[in-house]
């Protein structure tokens, strides 16, 4: 197995987590690191903060790929006169690369609430708030047989043909085709003037139809054909997997106490712990999950049917107005501990791609804990429930 390069490592991972699927606002991609350099270790992290830059350079990474940008907002510089201008100095100084797979891993499939909700132990994910599928096409070319093995590949290599984790998928039937090249033609197969009957292979691949173009131009190029006849097919928009959150079930029901423990019990411990709103004896089937911050999506929760709903950093105000007798019971288990849980299969994801194009590298998951809220001290008296109820 060869070492890769930066560059093959980045696209191995926007092929993973597109980065044309980030919101405006968000950073994400490369933000430091030479493309050619090799990489041989990557740590991956929440967050890219001093103790996860420290590590990374103990264990001597060359690259740091992190769920959150070091930069979310534009800059004209990062010199070391900041906390975050020195960590940047750090890493190029050390050789080590960084790399951001934010809200375009949010919404992946799968992507950090897959995650989150596998560690919660849910089946049947879907997501809570779907994105748009992408508008695909079918392509429809006819050629003699012998140069359907070839088009298939120009065209797949072009972007078409993939289906889910398959490529290069084509359905072809045989056929004959007929044709008469006139005056100015000049025909790979025939004569000017006669008619021509040739054994034909009926090639047809599904492509995004934002890779039309290219498509139809590696089509041209590889068919031998001077004029070669195909159709481009628009085909009706279908369910995408992608979107914020995901929805799933409990193989087994249980009470929202035992819900609330299962959740402490699956994530990283955080010093804040797993918050809950709701009766603690209300049963709980249907989930709905969200990493990070997902009060936004508190309407998304209550429209699916959920019994509960975890994310992270829940607010008062709308906590309060999202509960009810129909809507389901609130967890908050930290911003940090919702989303660790996608870094392992960020990492297996990245490792096994790079595998199967012939290439290696070492991945480990950080530990540190990065949640910022440090120091948690437990309540000195009784709950205030408990308080109210003796007066």
């Amino acid at each position: 197995m060869r070492t890769p390069a930066l560059g093959e490592v980045v696209d191995v991972v926007h092929g993973l987590y597109d980065p044309r699927r980030a919101e405006a606002w968000d950073a994400v991609g490369l933000h430091l690191g030479d493309p050619g350099q090799p990489v041989r270790r990557v740590l991956l992290a929440v967050d890219p903060e001093d103790v996860v830059v420290d590590e990374a350079l103990a264990w001597g990474a060359d690259l740091l790929l992190t769920h959150h940008p070091l930069f979310l907002r534009g800059v004209h510089g990062f010199a070391a006169t900041t906390p975050k201008g020195r960590r940047a100095h750090r890493l190029v100084r050390a050789g080590c690369a960084l790399l951001t797979a934010h809200t375009n891993a949010d919404v992946a499939d799968p992507g950090v609430s897959d995650a989150l909700a596998s560690a919660l132990g849910l089946v049947d994910l879907r997501p809570l708030q779907p994105l748009p599928a992408d508008p695909l096409d079918k392509v429809v070319v006819f050629v003699p047989h012998a140069d359907a093995p070839a088009l298939v590949d120009a065209l797949a290599g072009a972007g078409a043909g993939a289906l889910g984790d398959y490529d290069r998928c084509a359905w072809t039937t045989t056929g004959t085709g007929t044709f008469r090249p006139l005056d100015g033609a000049r025909p790979a197969v025939g004569r000017v003037g006669e008619v021509e009957v040739v054994p034909e292979t009926r090639v047809e691949m599904v492509l995004p139809r934002h890779r039309r173009a290219g498509v139809v131009a590696a089509l041209r190029r590889a068919h031998p054909y001077e004029e070669p006849a195909f159709d481009v097919l628009e085909l009706a928009a279908g369910d995408s997997r992608r979107g914020l959150g995901r929805v799933g079930r409990l193989p087994e029901p249980e009470p929202l106490a035992a819900f609330v423990r299962r959740a402490a019990a699956a994530l990283p411990a955080a010093p804040a712990g797993v918050r809950a709103a709701g009766d603690p004896d209300r049963l709980v089937r249907r989930v709905a999950v969200c990493g990070g911050a997902g009060d936004s999506l508190l309407g998304a929760a209550a429209a699916s049917g959920a019994d509960a709903y975890v994310t992270a950093d829940l607010r008062h105000h709308p906590v309060v107005e999202a509960l009810g007798p129909e809507r389901p019971a609130l967890l908050d288990v930290g911003h940090w501990a919702s989303e660790h849980p996608w870094l392992a299969d960020a990492a297996r994801r990245t490792v096994d791609a790079l595998r199967a194009a012939g290439a290696t590298v070492e991945a480990r998951v950080s530990t540190v804990p990065t949640d910022p809220w440090s120091v948690h001290a437990p309540p000195a008296g009784p709950p205030a429930h408990e308080t109210r109820s003796r007066r």
